[in-house]
């Protein structure tokens, strides 16, 4: 493994987000070694300071610091201020001088009202590359309108597809519009440092939400390009259309299983099944048929795997075949898996208050360096002397920020006006 440092070392990102989506997106360019400086409004910072779990330990009650906040943030600093007054706006310009990438996640128009649009930044640093993550884009019908992960993904024609043929729509759980823009958004960001180092150009990135989830259709988009209203995707439940065998099935004993069985798998799929006659049975001779007949099979595989004396004889006799399969497993499962585990997919952390936690790892792995094995999420302004003595300012300015309420910090971080000096140099 080289020795070398990180691809993002020595770039500097402006972070101005919160939540999920783009906080996602400065987390991996963090985690890629850039220098992420995270922008928190005043007076109670990023607002997912308020989900996930806060430390027990009675010392910490109104610490600012939480599971979800150091999911979404870790490895940047904190500087906290008022974005609505005029001098931490003109802070905001003062480190924009000294970044190579800014990100925010404000509603269109907010930033170019503040004077902090892209091409007010680009006067100041012509070099600059801006990424803006918005719900719908910064343009458009939709561009004004309000909205998170789950709107997103009905506007996508995503949640429509989803739920029991005879029920209602139903949605996925987990924000996956939210963590998908983010990596799109990350991805883009390094195309476009890339594209700098080459040019010497800046530019503006869009990604959004809407656009991301509508990314996700693998396959049905040309289908209604192409025949109009006489195709209109429809909700199978725990079926996928295709037919292959493809869904979920039931082993009995509240146990189930994920069969991905492709229309070329069909022969070793009966095999499995030991059942040969199928083979020539019309209603399955062909991917078509089979879809045709999707519930049909499901009826078959599920009497089969009933038959078992366990969930995992089922899943051995179908791997004897090559046939993928795997358990429906809960997440309490997923995260003692061991495969998960041995490559850091479920990652350990420890926060000082919090202690000890797991959270996700990293979605991909380089060669020439590893994860930091220690991660640390900053309290609510814990840098402000630090970052905003990088661009010039004295203790005594700082000082006078404090009181003027300009920028704020974590409870915790009550440090006396006689000792920002040491914090600023």
């Amino acid at each position: 493994m080289s020795l070398a440092p990180k691809m993002l070392c020595g770039y500097r990102v402006l972070d101005i987000t919160q939540f999920v989506a783009g906080p996602t997106c400065t987390r991996l360019l963090a985690e890629a070694g850039a220098d992420v400086i995270k922008i928190e409004l005043a007076p109670t910072g990023d607002r997912s300071r308020f989900q996930g779990l806060k430390p027990r330990s009675p010392e910490y009650k109104n610490t600012s610091q939480s599971t979800y906040y150091f999911q979404q943030n870790h490895s940047k600093r904190s500087l906290a201020l008022d974005f609505k007054h005029p001098k931490s706006r003109e802070l905001l310009r003062k480190l924009v001088a000294k970044c190579d990438v800014v990100v925010e996640n404000f509603t269109p128009g907010v930033m170019s009202r503040a004077g902090l649009g892209y091409e007010d930044l680009r006067k100041i640093n012509p070099k600059i590359i801006m990424c803006s993550i918005s719900f719908a884009g910064q343009s458009g019908p939709l561009s004004d309108k309000p909205g998170y992960d789950y709107i997103a993904q009905a506007l996508a024609g995503i949640t429509g597809v989803i739920g029991e043929p005879d029920g209602k729509p139903a949605q996925v759980p987990i924000a996956i519009g939210d963590a998908s823009t983010g990596v799109a958004a990350a991805m883009a960001v390094g195309f476009a440092l890339l594209h700098r180092e080459r040019t010497g150009e800046g530019q503006f990135i869009e990604a959004t939400l809407v656009d991301t989830y509508f990314h996700m259709h693998e396959a049905n988009v040309p289908k209604v390009a192409i025949r109009g209203n006489s195709f209109i995707p429809k909700r199978e439940g725990s079926l996928h259309p295709n037919g292959g065998p493809v869904g979920v099935f039931d082993c009995g004993r509240d146990e189930y299983l994920v069969i991905c069985a492709l229309a070329h798998q069909w022969p070793q799929m009966i095999k499995a099944l030991g059942m040969p006659e199928l083979e020539k049975d019309p209603r399955f001779a062909s991917a078509r048929a089979r879809s045709d007949n999707n519930r049909l099979i499901a009826d078959i595989i599920e009497k089969w795997l009933k038959s078992f004396p366990s969930r995992d004889a089922a899943i051995a006799a179908l791997e004897k075949e090559r046939i993928p399969c795997a358990p429906v497993l809960t997440l309490n499962d997923a995260m003692a898996q061991p495969h998960l585990m041995e490559r850091g997919t479920v990652r350990q952390v420890r926060d000082p208050q919090i202690g000890p936690f797991a959270i996700p790892g990293s979605p991909v792995r380089f060669s020439a360096w590893s994860d930091d094995s220690e991660l640390r999420a900053d309290l609510l302004g814990e840098h402000n002397e630090k970052i905003l003595g990088d661009v010039g300012l004295t203790n005594e300015d700082i000082a006078q920020l404090y009181s003027e309420n300009v920028i704020v910090r974590d409870a915790l971080l009550n440090i006396p006006a006689e000792q920002l000096h040491s914090k600023a140099s």
